[in-house]
């Protein structure tokens, strides 16, 4: 029975690191694809025959539905890839790094998904409830709330995970110090930035996925590099 045991930690902690690099490659896709598609819908400075004239376009209501519908499964994806991370460095850092990790990925989770039911709300009643389309009033609130929820909360989350991760990849060694460096200066961007710039919410799933790819090619490389969870030369 330990041996059994034994073996099946084994499998356990090779296959950690794999499950955090396919992870965190399917979040940065999602996310990305999912901020492109909604970027669609109309703005704050559209008139009333601009939006009648969105919402009543098949191609452009396919696009955004499949932009809503990606944002859950990019939620998803980065539960995934933050639970697979703080596994690969539980070696490394105390409670309270593990603490502040898992908080500020669940608080990022919680605000992806309340920006993306704010940014769909209208959508989705016009699509699926067959309300008339809304006035350009009703679209700035709504998309006021799902920016706020997004630019104001999520991204505050994402610039805190990324930071907790850079700086125990940093102490640790586990990661280079190229991309724990550059992790901490776009989550000091995304902490300070006031304006709603439509590239800094990409800095985020970019970063992930180079850290995905790292993970991934340092496993293609165990036999000259030691696993994540374990330190250099142990």
């Amino acid at each position: 029975m330990i041996e059994g045991r034994a073996d099946e930690s084994v499998i356990t902690r090779a296959e950690a690191p794999r499950a955090a690099g396919i992870a965190g490659l399917v979040f940065a896709a999602l996310m990305t694809a999912s901020l492109v598609m909604l970027r669609r819908h109309p703005g704050t400075n559209s008139t009333a025959e601009e939006i009648a004239k969105w919402y009543l376009a098949d191609n452009e209501r396919r696009v955004s539905l499949v932009g809503l519908y990606l944002v859950p499964f990019a939620g998803i994806a980065f539960l995934w890839f933050s639970a697979a991370i703080r596994h690969n460095l539980r070696a490394f850092h105390d409670r309270f790094f593990d603490t502040v990790l898992l908080g500020s990925a669940l608080l990022f989770v919680a605000m992806l998904f309340a920006a993306g039911a704010a940014a769909g709300s209208l959508f989705a009643v016009v699509e699926f409830r067959g309300a008339p389309a809304p006035t350009p009033d009703a679209v700035g609130i709504a998309r006021g709330l799902a920016y706020t929820f997004f630019y104001v909360d999520a991204l505050r989350a994402a610039a805190v995970f990324m930071i907790v991760t850079s700086t125990v990849g940093l102490r640790s060694g586990v990661l280079p110090r190229w991309l724990t460096v550059s992790g901490i200066v776009i989550a000091i961007v995304m902490l300070v930035s006031v304006s709603f710039i439509a590239l800094i919410p990409l800095l985020f799933p970019a970063w992930v996925a180079v850290l995905s790819i790292r993970i991934l090619r340092r496993r293609a490389l165990d036999v000259s590099e030691p696993p994540l969870d374990e330190p250099a030369g142990a």
